[in-house]
């Protein structure tokens, strides 16, 4: 009797090998990063501390292939990313990750149905099937009755949830997050992490959330310090 065939592993949404990152200081050189490593998978979520200015931003910026590393390996979805031209790159940035940060970044002048919409064009959606992506996710984040308000009329909270269903807008399998609630008071900031956490857990996407809200860390699947430029599993203290 012949064996069945192996089924092949899933490669992580994001994996970082041997990831250095310097930069120039004047005359000197600041190390940042010294040699990550880090394999986030579909449908994990991973949180990522540190003090400010040990290169969380960084990390992310490097993940979602807004910089290049010195040295070492970046790989998308499997894919090495670190190499691509910089088009591919850019393709790779809108339609494979997500991005959210502390401050919103919506377009003003667009009201929060057409900040979803605008992204899924740029990526070449139909503008019927982009609206009723953008109308969906209006609703799964609470926010259906806003979708013609702009940002100035909607609150703090609801302005995030417009931003983190733009970020999810071209179904992304990676998300990457720098301190997405760290604006937030600690009501709001809890209701959006709750959302945020039920979008991804209904999906394939895998996380990296940079935070200082240790109690929010402590709810996602992994909680990792970066620690003078490397990654070591956070204990607490």
């Amino acid at each position: 009797m012949s064996r069945p065939a192996a089924v092949e592993a899933e490669p992580p949404v994001l994996r970082l090998d041997r990831v250095f990152r310097t930069y120039a200081q004047g005359s000197d050189r600041l190390e940042v990063l010294r040699g990550v490593d880090l394999a986030v998978g579909a449908g994990e979520m991973v949180a990522l501390v540190g003090p400010s200015g040990a290169g969380k931003s960084t990390l992310l910026h490097l993940a979602g292939l807004l910089e290049r590393p010195d040295a070492g390996e970046i790989h998308i979805l499997g894919q090495r990313a670190d190499r691509l031209s910089d088009a591919v790159r850019t393709e790779m940035r809108r339609t494979a990750t997500g991005f959210v940060y502390q401050f919103h970044h919506l377009l003003p002048e667009f009201n929060a149905l057409e900040n979803i919409v605008l992204p899924q064009i740029i990526a070449g959606a139909r503008r019927r099937a982009a609206l009723t992506r953008a109308n969906e996710l209006l609703r799964q984040v609470g926010l259906a009755a806003r979708a013609t308000h702009r940002p100035s009329q909607l609150s703090g909270g609801e302005q995030q949830r417009v931003a983190i269903a733009r970020s999810l807008a071209n179904a992304p399998r990676l998300l990457l997050a720098d301190e997405p609630t760290g604006n937030l008071d600690v009501t709001t900031a809890e209701a959006v992490f709750d959302m945020l956490v039920r979008l991804i857990r209904g999906s394939r996407t895998g996380a990296l959330v940079a935070t200082h809200n240790l109690d929010l860390a402590w709810r996602m699947d992994r909680v990792l310090e970066l620690r003078d430029g490397v990654l070591v599993a956070y204990e607490g203290g």
